[in-house]
């Protein structure tokens, strides 16, 4: 019994061993190939690669070839030039040689004329010489007959002659004078004109173009909705923030943006431009896109400025004063744009300079300059051209350009040339036809001091005329102001209104009262 058993472990190991020893030889055998399909597969990499290698370094000195190819062709071409440039100078040295050749032998010929003209002249200088000895004596004798018969002396006889012809000289020489003076009248009037016409005829202008109304387009009348907000609040802080009055009406396709300031105009137009791109439209997000739009719109201004002088030609102007140049742009003069005014006048003047052989460049820097008082932020008992002056003067501008901004009204008396060319390209630039309308300015004027009164009261924050000076809108601070404070506030400023300015039709009141409580977590 046990004896079978033992037969049949051991034939089933040597099953076993012989099943391993079996699958151990078709491993070998599979790895066997597998090791030569992988060696075959390595060695077409490889020799692919080689042949890839081969055609790249066969591509890369072609293309070696070739641009030594084109730099060889263009030295040679170079040299090529060169060489005709230099044979070219040559022949033009060899012909100056020769005119200079020629010029030496006529100078010598001519001195040798001029040797035989002296030895001539100082034969004709003796024979002259003797001929007035001869004169002499007998203008000598001729003056002894002459005083034997008028009983007067020669001395007498020529203050007499002298006395008449001093007369008749003084009488012809006023006549003449008189005359002279007449004519350079009559060709000075001429010449001006002529300068004044010409200098006009050169520089071409447009017409005044400034209003107070901005067009926004969208694309779809649907953001018409996301800018009202709930209960008109987005549109209600936009323009709090911004101090313009925003029309959202039946007009297709577009947003009016009303407001005589074209700054604050331009800062709502860029914000509405950038909440609309972007989508998020809250009051919180107002505020800091307006925020962010003012800031560049100073960047803008002083890139207009850099613009604007650089066009010009003008050199080494303050920083300061080309800040106050970019802000020109968003200032009008009765419905004329400031800057352009300016740009009109220094080309004016550039001209005109040129045509009397003036300084051309301080004339054009006075004309840019002559205006600069008017963008000065703060409000000073002084005339534009006074205050334009004294920041001439400040930022070490020439006395020539300074006295020429100041004297360009008749403030200070001119003390160049190109002090009264200034006044004059002033003149042509706002007299032409088209160029102002007084009726903005007046307009803009009234707006400015309705702000004025809003913001004289204490506790006003801001203060915005909308609707064309229809609507004073005061924003008071919620800290210093109550609300029956706010009310008050209302009245009085009406009440001011009333008493010091002077206006059409009625003036409706405002006053905002907002608080705000702020705090982070960190």
């Amino acid at each position: 019994m046990t004896t079978p058993i033992i037969i049949i472990i051991i034939s089933l190991a040597s099953t076993v061993v012989l099943s391993l020893l079996f699958g151990t030889f078709l491993y070998k055998r599979k790895y066997k190939r597998r090791l030569e399909e992988i060696e075959e597969k390595a060695k077409l990499i490889q020799k692919e690669a080689d042949i890839a290698a081969e055609n790249l370094k066969k591509d890369k000195i072609l293309e070696a070839k070739e641009r030594i190819l084109k730099m060889k062709t263009e030295f040679e071409e170079e040299a090529n030039r060169k060489k005709n440039q230099i044979i070219a100078n040559e022949q033009k040295i060899k012909q100056r040689e020769q005119t200079i050749n020629k010029e030496l032998e006529q100078i010598k010929r001519k001195e040798g004329e001029l040797d035989d003209m002296k030895t001539d002249v100082a034969a004709q200088l003796e024979h002259v010489k003797k001929r007035k000895e001869e004169l002499d004596k007998f203008n000598q004798q001729k003056i002894q007959v002459l005083e034997n018969i008028s009983k007067l002396t020669a001395d007498e006889a020529r203050e007499q002659l002298v006395a008449s012809l001093k007369d008749e000289a003084q009488t012809k020489a006023a006549s003449y004078i008189k005359e002279i003076m007449e004519q350079a009248k009559l060709s000075a009037t001429k010449e001006a004109r002529k300068i004044v016409v010409e200098t006009i005829q050169r520089t071409a202008t447009e017409h005044a173009i400034e209003n107070c109304v901005s067009v926004f387009n969208i694309e779809s009348d649907d953001i018409k909705g996301k800018v009202i907000g709930r209960e008109g609040r987005n549109i209600r802080a936009l323009e709090a923030a911004t101090g313009v009055e925003i029309i959202v009406d039946d007009t297709p396709e577009a947003i009016i943006i009303s407001g005589f300031d074209p700054v604050r105009r331009e800062i709502a137009r860029l914000s509405l431009h950038r909440l609309v791109q972007d989508g998020r439209i809250h009051p919180a997000r107002i505020e800091e896109i307006v925020a962010k739009t003012s800031k560049n719109i100073e960047d803008e201004i002083v890139e207009i400025g850099e613009r604007t002088v650089i066009d010009l030609g003008i050199h080494g102007l303050h920083p300061e004063l080309v800040k106050m140049v970019g802000r020109m742009r968003f200032r009008s003069s009765y419905g004329q744009n400031l800057l352009q005014h300016s740009r009109e006048v220094a080309n004016l003047c550039a001209i005109m300079a040129s045509e009397l052989g003036l300084n051309v460049k301080q004339a054009k820097r006075a004309g840019l300059l002559h205006d600069i008082g008017k963008v000065w932020p703060e409000e000073l008992e002084k005339p534009h051209a006074i205050v334009g002056m004294e920041l001439a003067q400040k930022y070490k501008e020439h006395p020539v350009v300074c006295n020429a901004i100041g004297a360009h009204h008749d403030e200070i008396e001119m003390t160049s040339i190109i002090s009264p060319i200034i006044q004059a390209c002033d003149a042509i630039s706002g007299a032409r036809p088209g160029a102002r309308r007084e009726v903005m300015e007046q307009y803009i004027k009234r707006l400015r001091e309705l702000e004025e009164v809003g913001m004289s009261f204490e506790g006003v924050e801001k203060c915005y005329a909308i609707q064309a000076g229809r609507e004073l809108r005061v924003i008071v601070d919620a800290e210093k102001a109550t609300d029956d404070r706010a009310g008050q506030l209302s009245f009085d400023i009406s009440q001011k209104i009333e008493r010091d300015m002077q206006y059409p039709g009625q003036i409706k009141v405002t006053v905002i009262r907002e608080m705000r409580s702020v705090a982070y977590a960190k």
